[in-house]
């Protein structure tokens, strides 16, 4: 699904992939794609992927129809598709009512929607700046003993 674009410069014809103005690819419905995509732009699948995709610094949207096998790495990560694999992102995963996702997230934030459909596992990683340094002066405040009666007491 590639389109003929104009020039309106020269008048030149080149052959793209469907690119709007604010830097995003799509990948359409009727595409399918084998392999890797890297890049420096933001990236909507609604047709099927299988493979790697690397945009560390850009966020990547699996739409309602799109259908994605293997992993993603990027800023942020949006599924309301299907998806099987692995996710790691910089920042936050979206998980929207219409997705079922199958495999591994890591990022330092995550939004699950009511109705969702995951099988995953879940690593948070905390942010830099909230990140509190232990010192060896560090007590701990109270201690929970659970007694045989079945009392707890400090």
């Amino acid at each position: 699904m590639l389109n003929k674009i104009k020039n309106g410069t020269n008048g030149t014809t080149s052959t793209t992939s469907s690119i709007s103005n604010e830097g995003k690819t799509i990948i359409g419905r009727l595409v399918s794609i084998e392999g890797s995509i890297r890049g420096k732009e933001n990236l909507v699948i609604e047709g099927t992927l299988k493979g790697t995709i690397n945009l560390e610094e850009n966020q990547v949207t699996i739409g309602r129809k799109g259908q994605v096998e293997g992993e993603i790495y990027a800023d942020n990560i949006t599924i309301s598709g299907e998806m099987t694999g692995n996710i790691k992102a910089r920042d936050k995963v979206e998980i929207t009512r219409e997705a079922n996702f199958s495999g591994e997230i890591k990022a330092k934030r995550i939004s699950v929607e009511d109705g969702a459909f995951i099988k995953t596992v879940i690593e948070m990683e905390r942010r830099d700046e909230a990140t509190p340094k232990a010192s060896s002066s560090d007590k701990p405040v109270a201690k929970l003993v659970h007694n045989q009666d079945g009392k707890d007491s400090p």
